[in-house]
């Protein structure tokens, strides 16, 4: 790791709370302990960068929230999968929550044992469940009838039992954008609690399956206590019943979906401890182990989008503050209409305006805020997307042939680069003219 800023700099930002390490609460332009000014200089922009603190304090917080009780917390690597985020979980006593083959061997890659693995998604191939079983990861989440009778298909001809757990589609609205909610019955997740009975039913038929776990997940973003209230109760209600039926549930996993703040003054997300306060009180009689698959939650606010300003261009109703950051390295605004903070990282008293913020991409979705008032720009200024630690790099692509952002992470003042900024020879280095004609 690299040293960019001043120790007096830095002390100050040492143990604080991980969400006093945004931009504007440790200084103008420090974010743990670290000058971005000086980082932008030496790794360019755009770029990613995560606080280790602040993902630090979230997992701790978690943790502190559920001490007592049997639980196991695993990351959704879909939220950030850089190795060295998920090794900074490993470290921490997390393991990972995977819906694909490149998210496994990312995990194991980090360190983060198979037996604290739990794999989910729909979509799972013949492919990727020999790889989980080979490997030994906890349990799958299974999703659909088809994927439970091939898990016991694939699990048989490799000679080992897979432990599984049932997803439940509670039809509980989570009150969030519709395209991140997986609890409703129109939602392609999970299957409903009478089908779920019937697996639970034929369970014994089932020789390489041990079906003894439950999972739901009614989606992310959630900043409201109830949607959870009434899902983890559906699930609570359906696990005695199974237990009456002679049917034992070793694991329920609640999946995750806590909100963060992206907009201040109106996000207010849900407390960690009022939310374990709830599971405590659903899950009272329940012996087993609880597993949450917290994504968002650990690193979104742990992260920031830096980028410069190109130029401001004035139009006829508004003006374009026209940024080297685009839809290709933040998909968000344009995907959901997210809202995302931005922060010019400018000195003295300038005068307000208002802008919209765009990048080059050749997309008029290629807009990151409409209309928002900051501190006047000029070419050249630094400015700060904040709340991109999570579905910023990874839901990131080469669009208009740009190329990947650096990421780097940054701990009490210093800064290490976790992903360089991807060249255009590795941009290209799969494709190829053609060289040999196959007949089909």
């Amino acid at each position: 790791m690299q040293v960019i800023a001043k120790a007096q700099q830095a002390e100050g930002a040492v143990g604080q709370a991980g969400a006093s390490r945004g931009i504007g609460r440790e200084g103008p332009s420090l974010f743990d302990g670290v000058d971005l000014h000086a980082l932008a200089a030496q790794v360019s922009t755009p770029c990613h960068a995560y606080s280790a603190n602040a993902i630090r304090e979230r997992i701790a917080g978690l943790q502190s929230a559920f001490q007592g009780l049997d639980h196991r917390i695993c990351y959704a690597v879909k939220a950030n999968s850089n190795v060295a985020i998920l090794q900074l979980m490993a470290h921490h006593g997390v393991g990972a929550d995977i819906v694909s083959l490149g998210e496994l061997n990312r995990a194991l890659l980090a360190g983060i044992p198979a037996e604290h693995i739990v794999f989910s998604g729909v979509g799972k191939t013949t492919e990727e469940i020999a790889s989980a079983l080979a490997v030994g990861v906890w349990r799958f989440n299974v999703e659909s009838l088809d994927e439970l009778q091939l898990l016991q298909e694939v699990a048989q001809r490799h000679g080992v039992c897979a432990r599984a757990a049932a997803r439940i589609n509670p039809d509980v609205d989570a009150r969030t954008h519709e395209k991140i909610s997986t609890g409703k019955s129109e939602n392609k997740f999970g299957v409903s609690i009478d089908e779920a009975r019937r697996w639970f039913a034929n369970a014994g038929s089932m020789s390489n399956v041990l079906l003894d776990g439950l999972h739901a997940h009614i989606g992310s973003q959630i900043l409201e206590l109830e949607p959870f209230r009434e899902a983890l109760t559906r699930v609570e209600a359906f696990r005695r019943e199974l237990v009456d039926a002679g049917h034992p549930i070793a694991s329920v996993d609640i999946g995750g979906g806590l909100g963060v703040c992206y907009r201040k003054g109106v996000d207010h997300p849900i407390p960690a401890a009022e939310y374990a306060g709830l599971v405590r009180v659903v899950f009272a009689e329940f012996q087993g182990t609880l597993v949450l698959e917290p994504g968002r939650y650990l690193v979104a606010e742990a992260g920031i989008l830096l980028t410069r300003v190109i130029r401001v261009k004035p139009g006829v109703d508004r003006s374009f503050l026209v940024v080297d950051a685009a839809m290709n390295d933040l998909l968000r605004p344009s995907l959901y209409e997210a809202w995302h903070e931005i922060v010019p990282l400018v000195g003295g008293d300038r005068e307000p305006a208002r802008y919209d913020v765009v990048g080059p991409v050749c997309e008029t979705g290629d807009t990151f805020a409409r209309g928002r008032a900051m501190a006047r720009c000029e070419a050249g200024d630094l400015l700060s997307i904040g709340s991109t630690g999570a579905y910023g790099a990874s839901m990131a692509s080469t669009y208009n042939s740009r190329p990947l952002a650096a990421e780097v992470l940054l701990d009490d003042g210093r800064y290490a680069v976790i992903r360089r900024r991807q060249t255009m020879a590795e941009m290209i280095a799969g494709e190829q003219l053609p060289q040999v004609w196959n007949e089909t």
